[in-house]
């Protein structure tokens, strides 16, 4: 379903290009023989002021804009900065989108978040239940910020004939992720907490919650390929997920990466910590019908892959 000719002659703007997916989205541009990627960098543009905005597409001029870019980070940063989140989030997707339709681009890809489904919706998640409810509290503002890219996507289609399109892909794992403890999603996390465990000899590891709720994984490669597959490929009004099928409870997860890590020390649950969103699965039929996306990484060979190149990272940094 590969269509290097969507890209021979086509230049392409990459918000976020520099970050865990824009990393590997540009690696796979480049392999689909893709000349002219250009990829912001927050130090000379910051998107969420409109003049940085319309100077970037000065110097890029795309044809097709990737929009990655978005201030995210785990549940514990959702809770202290929600203000952040909100406003950085929305104000980047909005204004570049509003531009890239004054300007004529040919092509945006928007990319969305599982976090703004409601909190509790039937799983699997199916995209037509994105208005069913408010998303789970600790990452509403993020979640409704980003939803607001398919509000206007949609909105820019019936009046104007604008070629957005929007993707939900589902929580993304792999090499590169955020390892810091501070801002890092669960598998990340989890794997360095394990890891240092075993390093210093520690007995035990605190991890979040009870461990009930459920989650599900996409590899951060498959993600890369599916966000070129739908901007090849799909030109609708409706949103798709991007999801590799699997659901996970985390104190299964948690099991998992101990076992693949291994470490043998004891797992300590933190109730008084939140849980977050009680199940989240998502149905990716769509993709697959529009634009013959699936999944190919399995969950397990993702997680060794991924603690293999966190482990070779800590030890590079440990010669240097």
């Amino acid at each position: 379903m590969t269509d290097s000719n969507f890209w021979a002659t086509r230049k392409v703007c990459l918000t976020g290009g520099s970050g865990f997916l824009g990393s590997f989205v540009t690696e796979k541009l480049r392999q689909r023989g893709v000349k002219e990627i250009f990829i912001p960098r927050i130090e000379q543009y910051n998107l969420v002021n409109p003049q940085d905005v319309e100077r970037m597409l000065d110097n890029s001029r795309p044809d097709v804009i990737i929009h990655l870019a978005a201030h995210v980070g785990g549940i514990g940063a959702n809770r202290l900065h929600p203000a952040e989140f909100f406003y950085d989030n929305l104000m980047m997707g909005t204004q570049l989108m509003h531009q890239a339709w004054r300007r004529g681009i040919e092509k945006y890809t928007a990319i969305g978040t599982v976090c703004a489904y409601p909190k509790f919706t039937p799983v699997p998640f199916k995209e037509d239940s994105l208005w069913d409810g408010y998303p789970e509290e600790t990452n509403a503002p993020y979640g409704l910020a980003k939803k607001m890219q398919l509000v206007q996507a949609q909105a820019y289609r019936q009046q104007y004939g604008f070629n957005a399109i929007f993707l939900l892909p589902v929580n993304l794992y792999g090499p590169r992720d955020n390892f810091d403890l501070e801002s890092s999603h669960v598998i990340p996390a989890l794997i360095r907490k394990f890891i240092e465990a075993q390093e210093t000899g520690v007995d035990e590891v605190e991890v979040w919650g009870d461990g009930s709720p459920t989650r599900e994984f996409l590899y951060v490669e498959d993600a890369a390929e599916g966000i070129l597959l739908a901007t090849e490929h799909y030109n609708g009004a409706e949103p798709v997920n991007l999801g590799s099928g699997t659901e996970i409870s985390i104190r299964n997860l948690a099991e998992l990466i101990q076992r693949l890590t291994g470490y043998h020390g004891k797992l300590v649950w933190n109730t008084s910590k939140p849980n977050g969103q009680p199940r989240r699965g998502l149905d990716t039929t769509r993709a697959e019908k529009y634009f013959g996306f699936k999944a190919a990484v399995t969950f397990e060979d993702g997680l060794r892959r991924t603690i293999d190149w966190y482990r070779a990272l800590r030890a590079q940094r440990a010669k240097a």
